[in-house]
């Protein structure tokens, strides 16, 4: 998954899991995973290289498809 900054929009850099890097202005960006029917933070599961998400909100398993990605700039 390509990236942009949201600060100068170059391509962002992986630091982590759900963790990005913009090498040209130093911001450092998260990646949050919520439901697509209630808006509710995903627990992330993963097995046997499989990545699905929970929500606990709906009591569903949610797929990669039926997540919601948002790009947050991390306050440390």
């Amino acid at each position: 998954m390509d990236l942009q900054c949201l600060e100068c929009d170059a391509e962002l850099e992986r630091s982590g899991e759900l963790q990005r890097h913009c090498g040209s202005c130093g911001a450092n960006f998260k990646i949050e995973i919520s439901c697509n029917k209630c808006g509710d933070q995903l627990q992330r599961l993963k097995a046997c290289g499989a990545v699905n998400f929970w929500c606990d909100q709906c009591n569903e398993l949610k797929s990669k498809s039926m997540a919601v990605y948002e790009l947050v700039e991390k306050k440390d």
